[in-house]
């Protein structure tokens, strides 16, 4: 559409004050009183989510995102200190400029437009405040400002008549509003707290926002946004009201899904490939449902069953498709018609199967190995620092990976072969105790998640031990990480680092309790989300916040 380039003089300069003006609205709008807010990038999902639930699924996301980056373990903390880079914001315009378009086209404006003008070649000013007023307290998670409404309602109105054309008006004042910080950032902004005095507190719309990303992944609906506005959310009474409302919600499953597809890495399937020659079978069809067949399990467990967390890493069952058995060399009937999508199908394992919980999926065993081998040392690793919360170094610079990566070897035919000799060097010993004896129980997976007993020949030895505990085999490995207390803390804990935005340290006392209480509630992860929602560490005001308010008095 190209309208912020294309209009006439007035138009075009008024769209780019606009940009300023935007701007300083978002940075005047927080009382002198109170600290200048925290914020965080919106995420390419939760970006995505925004335009479900304000615009509808059929608007069409089509564009890429700024890289993410990951710190301590989540994506969601590095997006606390992302920017936008000048490529991005070029990135962001072609996205908003597209999203406005769908919204205003003839197949979408008559749902999403609660208005009719009184015509169409030109402004009407009531009908575009009914609709941006509308849509921008929903992308801006909270009420806009009367100078907000006014500035949109004239972008609109200036290119309606440029253009001879209202809905162009209605679509260069939404992608304006889709380019603006107080979109694309999410602020924490924090006010004097009156049942504390010299103390500050999280503005409603603040918590409001806090919450619907932890839970839903989404900006607020308009009910959180009202007992943000009345007051609601700030007694204990209504914030449990909120939060019981919330989980029993069906948005609940796309902050579920979003929470673990964090937590698990799965950012790294932008980068995975497998050698076609030798696994033809893994393709990119494959590797959008390895993701998602992990997603329906953990739903199904732990939402729909409301089950125990740990049994994600035992549970014999899963959803499985056409092509994700073949991959596997599991038998199941799909009468699915060739060029139709494919069904996803439940199924269970059987007692004596190796396949157990989700660390025999495609989502972990081919994630996390080479493009031509398994990697043992990988999986272990990821095991450690996903699943147990336990940091692993990084290997020296000078170390040479060649015996391990040489799957022809002569002598050495198997991984634990290749390792054992790899291992013989000082500086590289320390790390493989902790990653390889647990990464060399999945060893019947290849690297596309395949089955197999024997590699060049060799039998697999499959034996290992985690944390003082002996196993053999993948089905043994389950069962000892599901009885080590570090799977449980370590998934609380990465709950509340996700939720605020920080990860606690060993010794908050918060994380603890939250974390005891998980086990009293039979690991019941619903129940997690629960206490993380109602607890002080998601709305804790950063020591920050507090001295920068002192400094600006």
């Amino acid at each position: 559409m190209k309208v912020r380039f294309s209009c006439a003089a007035a138009a075009a300069s008024l769209l780019t004050a606009s940009l300023v003006s935007m701007d300083a609205l978002a940075a005047s709008s927080t009382p002198a009183s109170s600290a200048a807010p925290l914020s965080w990038r919106l995420g390419p999902s939760q970006y995505r989510q925004t335009m479900v639930e304000v615009f509808g699924p059929s608007i069409a996301i089509t564009g890429r995102f700024d890289p993410e980056y990951r710190q301590d373990g989540l994506l969601t903390i590095g997006a606390r200190t992302a920017s936008i880079s000048s490529s991005g914001f070029e990135r962001y315009d072609e996205l908003a400029e597209n999203v406005a378009a769908q919204v205003v086209d003839q197949r979408h404006r008559d749902t999403l437009i609660p208005c009719k003008p009184q015509s169409a070649t030109t402004n009407d000013d009531a009908c575009a405040r009914q609709f941006l007023s509308t849509a921008g307290r929903l992308l801006y998670r909270r009420a806009l400002a009367e100078e907000e409404i006014s500035l949109s309602i004239r972008i609109a109105g200036e290119v309606a008549k440029a253009k001879n054309d209202f809905y162009t008006g209605i679509a260069a004042a939404l992608s304006n509003m889709l380019l603006s910080p107080n979109f694309l950032y999410v602020y924490k902004t924090f006010e004097p707290d009156p049942d504390e005095q010299g103390k500050l507190r999280l503005d409603g719309y603040s918590k409001a926002s806090v919450l619907s990303f932890f839970l839903w992944n989404a900006p607020p609906d308009d009910a959180l946004l009202s007992a943000a506005e009345n007051g609601e959310i700030h007694t204990k009474k209504g914030l449990k009201r909120q939060v019981d409302r919330m989980l029993a919600s069906p948005s609940l499953e796309s902050g579920v899904r979003a929470f673990f597809a964090d937590m698990l890495g799965f950012s790294e399937f932008e980068t995975l490939a497998k050698d076609p020659t030798f696994y033809p079978r893994f393709t990119p069809k494959v590797v959008d449902q390895a993701q998602e067949q992990t997603l329906r399990t953990i739903v199904d467990l732990l939402i729909v069953r409301q089950g125990d967390y740990r049994d994600l890493y035992t549970t014999p069952d899963t959803f499985l498709t056409r092509s994700l058995a073949a991959l596997y060399g599991v038998p199941i009937v799909d009468t699915t018609d060739n060029g139709q999508p494919e069904r996803w199908i439940p199924y269970k394992y059987g007692a004596d199967d190796p396949r157990a919980g989700i660390l025999s999926h495609a989502s972990f065993v081919a994630l996390h190995s080479p493009s031509g081998r398994s990697s043992p040392t990988d999986r272990g690793k990821a095991l450690r620092e996903y699943l147990l919360c336990q940091a692993v170094p990084s290997p020296p610079a000078d170390v040479s990976f060649a015996v391990v990566q040489d799957t022809n070897h002569p002598v050495h035919k198997t991984a634990r072969e290749r390792l054992g000799a790899h291992a013989t060097d000082a500086a590289c010993s320390g790390c493989h105790k902790i990653t390889d004896p647990i990464g060399l129980a999945l060893e019947n997976f290849d690297t596309a998640a395949g089955y197999r007993t024997t590699e060049n020949g060799a039998r697999i030895d499959t034996s290992g031990e985690l944390n003082g505990t002996k196993f053999d085999g993948p089905v043994g490995l389950t069962k000892a990480l599901h009885g080590d207390p570090a799977l449980t803390t370590c998934v609380a804990t990465r709950a509340v680092a996700y939720a605020s935005g920080r990860t606690p340290g060993r010794g908050d006392a918060e994380l603890k309790r939250i974390q005891a209480e998980f086990g009293k509630q039979k690991y019941n992860f619903v129940e997690l989300l629960r206490e993380v929602a109602l607890s002080d560490a998601l709305f804790r005001v950063p020591p920050s916040a507090a001295q920068l308010v002192t400094a600006t008095r």
